[in-house]
């Protein structure tokens, strides 16, 4: 249960990256599996790479997966802005 509630968390804050520039790596798709797969892991990692069982998962579960989001959009956005800058400094030099 603790992982459907951690990609929940991470998908819910994904619907908000329509409010940001697409910049993203890979677009909204990337955004997605940045947001999703960050949920998850940090989620994972806060509980040492173990599931919580059914009876531990609670509001604060969930909630402990907003970091891991947007630390994953965040990485996915920076990837993009570097490759879009590299595709310019190309197209300027040649």
């Amino acid at each position: 249960m603790a992982i459907l509630g951690w990609a929940m968390m991470g998908i819910a804050l994904w619907h908000f990256t329509i409010f940001l520039p697409d910049r993203f790596w890979g677009g909204i798709v990337g955004a997605f599996l940045g947001a999703l797969l960050g949920s998850v892991l940090f989620g994972l990692a806060l509980h040492g790479f173990t599931l919580p069982s059914q009876d531990d998962t609670s509001v604060l579960t969930v909630l402990e997966a907003v970091p891991g989001s947007a630390i994953g959009m965040a990485v996915i956005w920076w990837l993009g802005i570097r490759q879009q800058r590299s595709d310019a400094f190309g197209r300027a030099r040649g």
